[in-house]
């Protein structure tokens, strides 16, 4: 086996490696053993328990000695063409990437088709939390409507926090980095970017499906207020970032698939609210099945170590008793479809001048797009020169499309100071 890079979830698959041999050789009927480790700084400091004798910075070399690879140095090149490489070579490969199957899963899984060999990524979503071979295998034989998930342990950490703590979003990702959370530069969490590329690989599955990592629709949480918390609190609710997969029916047959990532309302009473800290929770809605909830360490090295040794078992196997693991399943081939086009509620908070007849003018700015008022709660928050007041407006489901025009009429009334916040309210 070679093992590609050497960090934090690399090193700690070379330590299970040695710590566990007796029991993954009697597993897979044949020793497991690394015969080299790439990396670009062969003199840095590493852990004890690396042998620096494996070390080596000529990656494709490396691989044209092994029969299992193991991927976990990120990002696109060269992580793309030694995978395509060690496929050639006619070896089974295991990804921890995903950026890397967002952005390149077809030809990946085509070339392993080309060559009879496997391609397993359960480490790329959700770190430890056993969901891509349940998905692609458990529920083969269901029909996914949902996949609903708190896929970025940063984020949920800092939304936890806020809740939690009443702590505004600035100190919170400030703590979330001094735990080792988030990075120095935490946008690839906050603005989104991570659960896209995962909310992008797990439709693909659901669904069966391509969906590019370009196709998801991305809203960040850099906007989410203290204020927000606290409004959600009141209805007895919590705000995650949520990746959300959906299939689209109309008149009994499938029309396209939506997926998503953004912050969103949940009801305390929903599975995924109570899902604290750095956890990652995925919540599944199947036809048959019903419902189902993966649950578990979404990130850390030996969590996602853990993640890459069970789909190194897996390979192995089929090496020694012959056979190969699931491919790819596109053959639905449905459309992915625009948000405007998705349909759910909504939590609209504004600033509004106190004053008699300014509620109806914004339920007739609503009504004129034909999206349906639920619930309105009202508090006055004072300051000259006039009156003002905190509104916010729960809707029933309408589509994204009809709400963006309501939210453009509204920024228009002379009676509203400032749309605050928007928020999708999903879960209920």
């Amino acid at each position: 086996m070679a093992l590609l890079g050497s960090g934090v979830v690399g090193s700690e698959v070379a330590r299970l490696l040695v710590e566990q041999a007796a029991d993954l050789t009697a597993r897979v009927g044949a020793p497991l053993e690394i015969v080299g480790i790439a990396v670009r700084r062969p003199l840095a400091d590493r852990p004890a328990h690396i042998d620096t004798a494996l070390l080596t910075t000529d990656a494709a070399g490396l691989i044209r000695k092994a029969d299992i690879v193991v991927e976990v140095i990120g990002g696109i090149e060269p992580a793309r063409s030694l995978l395509l490489e060690a496929m050639d070579h006619g070896a089974g490969v295991v990804t921890a990437n995903k950026a890397l199957l967002a952005e390149h899963g077809p030809e990946l899984f085509a070339r392993a088709a080309d060559r009879d060999v496997d391609l397993y990524f359960e480490p790329a979503v959700a770190g430890a939390i056993p969901l891509i071979r349940p998905l692609r295998e458990s529920l083969a034989g269901d029909r996914v409507m949902r996949v609903l998930g708190i896929v970025n342990g940063t984020t949920n950490f800092v939304l936890d926090l806020m809740d939690r703590t009443g702590a505004d979003f600035d100190d919170a990702v400030a703590q979330a980095q001094q735990l080792g959370y988030a990075e120095a530069d935490p946008s690839a969490d906050v603005e989104g970017h991570d659960a896209a590329a995962k909310a992008a690989i797990l439709a693909s599955i659901a669904f069966h499906t391509r969906v590019p990592g370009a196709s998801v629709h991305r809203e960040g949480m850099t906007g989410i207020t203290a204020a927000d918390v606290t409004a959600a609190r009141e209805m007895d609710s919590v705000i995650k970032l949520l990746a959300v997969g959906e299939r689209v029916v109309a008149d009994g047959r499938d029309v396209g698939v939506i997926v998503r990532v953004h912050p969103a309302l949940i009801p305390r009473s929903h599975p995924l609210a109570g899902v604290h800290g750095a956890y990652n929770a995925v919540y599944v809605e199947a036809a048959a099945a019903g419902q189902l909830m993966f649950y578990g360490p979404g990130a850390g090295g030996t969590p996602t170590a853990s993640a890459v040794l069970g789909d190194v078992v897996a390979i192995a196997r089929h090496l020694v008793g012959g056979g190969r693991g699931t491919g790819e399943s596109a053959y639905a081939e449905l459309p992915v479809l625009p948000m405007a086009q998705v349909r759910t509620r909504y939590h609209v908070r504004l600033d509004v001048i106190d004053r008699p007849g300014v509620l109806a003018r914004i339920a007739e700015a609503f009504a004129s797009h034909g999206v349906s008022i639920e619930t309105v709660r009202q508090r006055p928050v004072g300051g000259a020169p006039q009156q003002r007041a905190d509104l916010v407006v729960v809707t029933h489901t309408a589509t994204d499309s009809s709400l963006a025009a309501t939210m453009t009429d509204l920024a228009g009334l002379d009676v509203v100071g400032e749309v605050m916040s928007v928020l999708r309210v999903e879960g209920a």
